[in-house]
């Protein structure tokens, strides 16, 4: 499961032995340096580079290009060892770019040796900049983590290198400078002279060992390591039709032996297969014409399961969109042809009344309801279709992206990594009620949450009255924050309520009993200050931190994990002081990872004018009730929201609080 990082967050390491792999609009140079306990680089020999690609536990590419690969090995590395940094810098004197800005963002991914991501990062907002430092990779009470960093330094690698604390920071990036400009040491060797008529493609060699390493033709080996046999791949560049080779384009070359002096020389046609083909497979009896695939969870394209769900989630929202659009512009075109004719038959005197009017309008009437009825036939075996693939993905779908009444509730442990996304409600459209959308939002959450209290509009609005409501927005928010507490790793993420009035006891009481949420709730106006206050010094603190570079010297006691502040009863309790911090709180906190969900009603601030319309903008507005207020991009759909609870009478809730409680005392929380 791969961690999306913003800049300043960070993501444990579980593996020791990890690949980085670092994609650029062009040509890069990337090395690393090891660092102490004091963040210091004590000299030359700690900075990996194309003049000195080794280090012990680290490798780095040993020339200038877009795509790079680094090798680590963290039990590797030495003792002294604390923090390992990966930089990325222009190279000088090729003609390239001068700056990142005048780039595509550069990407990093950290992957572990079967190449499945752990954690991956964009640098975005980059301008004069040509170096910057990537990632940090560091120890933290005797485990790694991995810290995204996106420091850049208009003065170059020199610039870098000295804010690293290395002494020879000029004469170190000279050295690298002139390796690269000179094209010192390349990262493939040259391929041997191929023999007349062979397939060229079937006889690339690369150096192995030197991790990182491309292939002659651009391509790259699966998790970085070089093939020793100089053979191609099914599905390389290189292997598309074996041009050069003797006509047989679907087979791949055995590779050739080069000649050498004094060795035996082969005779073997490279291009023409010498062993018996192995017996195929009996082929399946061919699927009736018409007849759709049967569904597959996870048959969408992404590099792990849960990433391919999430995809396939979101496919199959485009799909239910695209196909309701087609049958209501089917349905509308009837209808207007209909209406022509019909005006047609009217302004004719010979068919506006009388036997010829009528079998006109029947006529008219049975063409509508030809094209809707086929319409509609299309419509229906796309919908069949999707809702066999609804009940095939659901039940595969991860604790972040399932029901509260599935299956894999029951056997719910604590993850060790943060999910991709999280489920947040379902969605479906009127043609279908019966089909229902997961609503996936991404981690870490870009936007808060706004559960609305006020009055609702769907067709339950008049089953619960005020107090009904508000008591039901609580309970979604508390289900919301039950879940990100239980797809977060145990300490990567805390949970503060504001409740001026007390209001919330009862809904909040699974999270009190359960010691998911450490402290009470904030009460009073004080309570409501000293809470606000406590977040926005947070904010502040590691706003300045990530944008000097100096993350580690944040204070001891100071939270670092994700944090989410629901506040209840909006404005009640509030100042303007207090208004003004919480805006500030969703306008700057989800950067860097404080996180805010409100239960209000929007007509109970009106009195603070368009002050907070930007405060509501800024939120993601979702409903306690079943409410059709949501808009897809595409085709501009009333969707139906309904929000994610658990079924009425179940303890699954509480038995999933219950063990974030444990797991969060386990480890002094």
């Amino acid at each position: 499961m791969t961690a999306e990082l913003v800049r300043g967050q960070n993501h444990p390491l579980s593996e020791s032995r990890l690949e980085i792999r670092i994609s650029a609009g062009g040509p890069v140079v990337v090395g690393a340096t090891l660092s102490g306990a004091d963040g210091r680089v004590a000299g030359a020999e700690w900075v990996a580079h194309p003049a000195s690609h080794r280090l012990p536990g680290l490798e780095v590419s040993r020339q200038a290009a877009a795509e790079h690969r680094l090798a680590v090995d963290l039990d590797a590395l030495p003792e002294s060892a604390h923090r390992l940094h990966v930089l990325l810098a222009l190279p000088e004197g090729v003609g390239g770019p001068s700056r990142f800005g005048a780039m595509a963002a550069p990407f990093v991914a950290v992957t572990g040796l079967d190449g499945a991501e752990v954690a991956s990062y964009t640098l975005t907002d980059l301008d004069s900049e040509s170096a910057v430092v990537a990632l940090e990779l560091y120890r933290r009470q005797g485990a790694w983590k991995v810290r995204a960093v996106g420091q850049g330094y208009a003065g170059g690698l020199t610039a870098m290198l000295l804010d690293q604390g290395l002494d020879a920071a000029a004469e170190t990036a000279a050295a690298i400078n002139d390796a690269v400009t000179r094209g010192m040491a390349r990262s493939v060797a040259a391929p041997p002279t191929p023999a007349a008529g062979g397939d060229a493609g079937a006889r690339r060699t690369a150096r192995v060992g030197d991790s990182g390493d491309a292939r002659p033709d651009g391509s790259s080996l699966p998790g970085g390591a070089s093939d020793p046999s100089g053979s191609s791949h099914p599905g390389d560049p290189g292997d598309q039709g074996n041009p050069g080779g003797s006509g047989d384009t679907g087979d791949t070359a055995p590779p050739v032996t080069p000649v050498t002096g004094g060795g035996p020389v082969s005779y073997r046609h490279p291009g023409r297969q010498t062993t018996a083909p192995p017996a195929p497979a009996p082929a399946a009896p061919p699927a009736a014409p018409g007849t759709p695939a049967p569904p597959v969870a996870g048959d969408a394209t992404g590099w792990t399961m849960n990433e391919r769900l999430y995809n396939q989630v979101w496919g199959m929202f485009e799909d239910l969109a695209r196909s309701t659009a087609a049958y209501r512009s089917a349905v509308d075109f009837a209808e207007s042809r209909l209406e022509r004719e019909l005006d047609k038959a009217l302004s004719d005197p010979r068919t506006r009344v009388g036997p010829a009017a009528d079998a006109v309008r029947a006529e008219a009437r049975a063409k509508r309801t030809d094209l809707v009825d086929q319409a509609r036939a299309v419509l229906d075996r796309d919908l069949a279709q999707l809702v066999a693939e609804s009940e095939v993905v659901e039940h595969a779908l991860p604790p972040a992206f399932a029901r509260w009444d599935s299956p894999v509730w029951q056997g719910f442990q604590m993850p060790l990594e943060t999910p991709m996304a999280l489920r947040i409600g379902d969605l479906h459209l009127p043609e279908r009620t019966d089909l229902r959308i997961p609503m996936l939002v991404r981690l870490p959450l870009e936007r808060g949450l706004w559960i609305d209290s006020g009055r609702a509009s769907g067709r339950e609005a008049g089953l619960v009255d005020a107090d009904g409501l508000r008591r039901r927005a609580m309970e979604t928010a508390v289900a919301q924050a039950a879940r990100l507490l239980a797809v977060y790793p145990v300490g990567d993420f805390s949970l503060h309520v504001i409740d001026p009035a007390g209001a919330a006891g009862g809904a909040l009481a699974p999270l009190l009993s359960s010691g998911a949420l450490r402290d009470a709730p904030a009460a009073g106006a004080r309570g409501v200050s000293e809470t606000l206050q406590r977040l926005t010094r947070r904010v502040d603190l590691v706003q300045m931190a990530v944008r000097s570079g100096a993350v580690d010297s944040l204070p001891p006691d100071l939270d670092t994990a994700e944090q989410l502040l629901i506040v209840n009863d909006f404005p009640h309790g509030f100042d303007d002081r207090a208004v003004t911090q919480l805006r500030y709180l969703a306008d700057e906190g989800p950067a860097v990872g404080v996180h805010l969900m409100m239960v209000a009603d929007r007509e109970d601030a009106r009195a603070y004018g368009p002050v907070l319309d930007p405060l509501w903008r800024a939120l993601l507005r979702i409903t306690p009730l079943p409410d059709d207020h949501l808009a897809d991009p595409w085709v501009g759909h009333a969707w139906t929201y309904e929000p994610s609870l658990a079924p009425a009478g179940s303890e699954v809730l509480a038995r999933v609080l219950r063990q974030v409680g444990q797991a969060r005392r386990a480890y002094g929380i």
